[in-house]
């Protein structure tokens, strides 16, 4: 089985294809979503100690957050989609 890996900065990686939303960090819903997932042991922490910059909602419910820009993060899932065709 072959897993589209995506770069989230800092040499982690996450499946492609178990991504369900790239969000910004700074709404009042988004930041009780990323403390319940935190409360529940569904919080990954990919930021190396930096601010958080994006968070990654999983098909398992696990959030991921990241120290890269959304808009990084989303032009990397377009390159990886890509590589693909090429194939």
């Amino acid at each position: 089985m072959d897993y589209r890996l995506v770069h989230i900065g800092f040499g982690n990686m996450v499946v492609a294809d178990r991504v369900v939303a790239i969000i910004s960090p700074s709404s009042a819903p988004i930041k009780r979503m990323r403390e319940e997932a935190k409360n529940a042991g569904l919080l990954v922490d990919a930021t190396q100690g930096r601010k958080t910059r994006a968070i990654l909602v999983m098909d398992s419910k696990h959030v991921v957050i990241s120290a890269i820009q959304p808009e990084t993060i989303s032009a990397r899932f377009e390159e990886s989609g890509n590589d693909e065709g090429a194939k």
